[in-house]
């Protein structure tokens, strides 16, 4: 806050959230950028009473996102720079759709953040991403073409960091569109990789590997993490923002790796017990919301479950990625070799 205003527009920020988010649903930006045009044709356009629209469009203005010219409006710069020219329209209209669907989590907020489990009047949405995907797979396709725009600076950070020469197969654990595995694909020739997630997503990553030519070196693995086993045989694996940290899930990593092979994870964690990273703040608060006892994980919390699952953790460093306002931390660890057992003793003759 820098102004004494700030504190009474912040709180009526949630409906110019609301409002933003709305514009990108309906792909205002994106008519507005085609042809602007007057309130009045806006109106009509998107099926709107002309006096909501008009108060609407004020808001969107107040923010900086529109601007009015003569008579008719367009985007503003700040729309052009951060919104258009950012993702595409498809992405953009899914994150709106799901920040419509966090948004009832902060309805009666002072009642629901003492409760220890959160009220069905919250609407907090108990089912985890993989159950919703899982169940509708354009839902699916939507997520993981999102997150293939979402992460490809990441992935382009990643595939400049890590020296995989001589690796041949790769491991791409709860990997989705297969964004980090096509970035280092491309970098290595000699590299293929295999995704390993839901059926739903391994489908929507298969279209996207396709639409690159990369089909043949970037293929896809359906699997529950959580129970299956996974295939064997590589000399890398890789885990980028999963955020799901287990013995079990480690293990199963574990045994589909050659021995000595390395394992990395990146994702961005606490930095300490309770704090959430300042861009997940939110998604923080409303996880807690339907899971009183949620906690963001921390390196240390990785690191230790790395160990316990049979890794040697080699390494850790922090990533910088254009854009991003968190810096990811990157793990290597390698896979412990096995001892060798000693050959039985012979009984003297």
């Amino acid at each position: 806050m820098r102004h004494p205003e700030d504190a009474l527009d912040l709180l009526n920020g949630s409906l110019e959230s609301a409002a933003l988010a709305a514009a990108l649903e309906m792909g205002l930006f994106w008519i507005l950028d085609d042809h602007p045009q007057s309130l009045a044709s806006i109106a009509d356009t998107l099926g709107i009473p002309h006096r909501r629209c008009g108060y609407w469009l004020q808001l969107l203005a107040q923010a900086g996102l529109v601007e009015e010219r003569g008579d008719v409006f367009r985007p503003s710069p700040a729309a052009r720079a951060g919104i258009l020219s950012r993702f595409t329209r498809d992405t953009w209209a899914f994150l709106a759709f799901e920040a419509r669907e966090r948004y009832p989590a902060g309805i009666d907020l002072t009642l629901a953040i003492r409760a220890r489990t959160a009220p069905t009047s919250q609407g907090s949405r108990e089912e985890p991403y993989v159950t919703l995907m899982a169940a509708d797979a354009e839902r699916a396709r939507r997520f993981t073409r999102m997150l293939y725009e979402l992460h490809g600076p990441l992935a382009d950070e990643i595939s400049r960091r890590l020296d995989l020469t001589g690796m041949t197969r790769l491991l791409d654990v709860g990997g989705g569109s297969g964004v980090v595995s096509l970035a280092l694909v491309r970098r290595h020739p000699s590299l293929t990789a295999v995704v390993v997630d839901i059926p739903n997503v391994c489908e929507a990553g298969r279209t996207i590997a396709a639409e690159h030519g990369l089909e043949d070196r970037v293929t896809y693995h359906a699997a529950d993490l959580s129970s299956d086993a996974l295939p064997t045989g590589f000399d890398f694996a890789i885990m980028c923002d999963v955020g799901t940290f287990s013995q079990a899930i480690f293990r199963r990593i574990g045994a589909a790796l050659n021995e000595g092979s390395r394992f990395v994870v990146v994702d961005d964690l606490a930095p300490r017990r309770g704090v959430a990273p300042d861009s997940r703040a939110t998604w923080a608060l409303a996880r807690s919301l339907a899971d009183a006892g949620y906690e963001v994980p921390t390196l240390d919390d990785v690191q230790q479950v790395l160990s316990a699952s049979g890794f040697q953790v080699l390494g850790v460093e922090q990533l910088n990625v254009p854009g991003e306002r968190d810096s990811f931390v990157v793990v290597e660890a390698a896979k412990q070799q096995r001892e060798k057992p000693h050959p039985p003793l012979r009984a003297p003759r």
